[in-house]
């Protein structure tokens, strides 16, 4: 049953096991009434529920409210990672890989942080101890958060829900391979599912690109990490364009 595994080249096989076995323990643990959706994920670096651990964890978690999530990450991890990993070699892919994550990482936490920091800021002008309020989402206190006027209610609130907010998945890294791959083979061709017809990937992948960019700017609330697949295809592109420059007797 697992006999295609064999076939997959090192670091794109290892992740995609530890992919699998994370969600499958996130299930479990979920079961038992812990989050570790939220613990693993990453949250805004200044949120009160930011743990350094958490930038390489969040690449291995996948929502556990929708199976496609994890089950098309691992299909393009196969397709293209793949693809990359026997082309360069196991050490180059595992730092494209890492390095278009942590891409989706910053670009991800770039507005929000602003937007946390303008908080903090307005929350002390209005005198509101930034601590006592930070200590209170960390220990889940949240029903003890008081608040006297309306516009301390509204900034109160924003706030709890920026804090709160988790990007999960390796979406991130992956939409840097998917990059990579259009930038070095454009013209290949891959075939869509609904209609079952050939597209080159630079029209694919690139459509895909310019939808995502879109999203982030107007699909505000979808609660998709957009940002995160831009800064990922951006740093996938990059290295690539850097790589194929320094290295053009050994790239492709």
């Amino acid at each position: 049953m697992f006999s295609f595994l064999n076939h997959l080249p090192q670091v794109t096989k290892n992740l995609l096991i530890l992919n699998v076995l994370t969600y499958l323990a996130a299930l479990v643990f979920s079961s038992k009434g812990i989050d570790v959706y939220s613990i693993l994920g990453t949250h805004y670096l200044n949120s009160p529920l930011f743990q350094p651990f958490q930038v390489i964890t969040y690449m291995f978690m996948h929502s556990l409210q929708d199976f496609t999530h994890i089950l098309f990450n691992m299909l393009i991890l196969i397709m293209f990672g793949a693809h990359l990993e026997r082309l360069w070699g196991p050490k180059r892919f595992f730092i494209f890989y890492f390095a278009s994550g942590l891409g989706a990482f910053l670009l991800y936490n770039s507005i929000g942080m602003w937007e946390i920091f303008e908080l903090k800021t307005h929350m002390s002008q209005l005198g509101i101890d930034v601590n006592v309020i930070n200590h209170k989402i960390k220990e889940g206190f949240v029903d003890q958060i008081m608040y006297q006027t309306e516009d301390e209610h509204v900034v109160l609130q924003r706030y709890y829900d920026l804090s709160v907010s988790t990007m999960a998945g390796a979406s991130g890294a992956l939409f840097g391979i998917m990059a990579g791959f259009a930038v070095l083979f454009p013209n290949t061709e891959l075939m869509l599912l609904f209609p079952p017809i050939p597209v080159k990937a630079k029209y694919l992948i690139g459509a895909y690109l310019i939808f995502e960019i879109y999203s982030s700017l107007y699909a505000v609330n979808d609660h998709v990490a957009h940002l995160a697949h831009v800064g990922g295809a951006i740093v996938g592109i990059v290295l690539v364009l850097i790589w194929r420059r320094t290295d053009r007797q050994n790239f492709w």
